[in-house]
């Protein structure tokens, strides 16, 4: 998965309807193996619930996803959680809804409202980042040529993380894997061939996604 969106981190949100309590539980998972680990887990941790309901999306192209109503009326709460992740496209996350029933029933139409609801109302509260792989490296070049090189990153569609001071300047960046050739050529024309390169592994960058 070169790029994708998911939460920005594991949470827990919880909403209040006609006295039933609805926690939503939201988890970065990367397998279905991980997701049904969480699900058993939060079961366990609140087994004196009414429900436990979850849904979870797994790959690019949720090439794996589920839906569980855990007792409630078919189709009234798994489903319009996973709706949620589907229509905010969000990959490789596990929600579970634990409710603690209030005493007053909703119907079908407030339980597909109330579940969807509790997991929109979470992603809102914990956040939403965009997950993108790209390739580390390091650009050096002397000096007294650092300071346009600078520039130019800035000016780029290059990700600068960082500048490294020595006997020359190291800047720290990351590219898309299938740009390292042309970065490296651009860089290259910038410096007039002073520039020295050195590849580091991939790594998934993460920018903040505002709803």
């Amino acid at each position: 998965m070169e790029s994708y969106l998911t939460i920005k981190e594991d949470g827990i949100h919880e909403i209040e309807i006609n006295k039933s309590r609805f926690i939503c539980h939201l988890k970065r998972t990367d397998t279905e193996e991980e997701a049904l680990d969480f699900i058993e887990s939060i079961k366990k941790e609140h087994w004196k619930a009414t429900h436990n309901c979850s849904a979870y999306t797994i790959g690019m192209n949720h090439e794996t996803q589920r839906a569980h109503d855990d007792g409630e009326p078919s189709g009234t709460a798994g489903v319009p959680m996973l709706e949620i992740f589907k229509k905010r496209d969000l990959k490789n996350v596990t929600a579970v809804v634990t409710r603690y029933f209030g005493g007053k029933k909703l119907g079908a139409g407030g339980l597909i409202r109330a579940y969807g609801g509790s997991v929109n109302e979470a992603v809102k509260k914990i956040g939403m980042v965009h997950r993108q792989l790209l390739q580390a490296v390091d650009l050096t070049v002397p000096y007294p040529i650092s300071g346009q090189t600078e520039n130019l990153l800035q000016e780029s569609n290059y990700l600068l993380n960082d500048i490294k001071y020595t006997d020359v300047v190291t800047f720290k960046c990351f590219v898309k894997p299938e740009l390292l050739k042309t970065f490296k050529d651009e860089a290259m024309n910038w410096t007039n061939g002073q520039a020295m390169f050195e590849e580091g592994p991939n790594a998934y960058i993460e920018e903040e996604i505002f709803d």
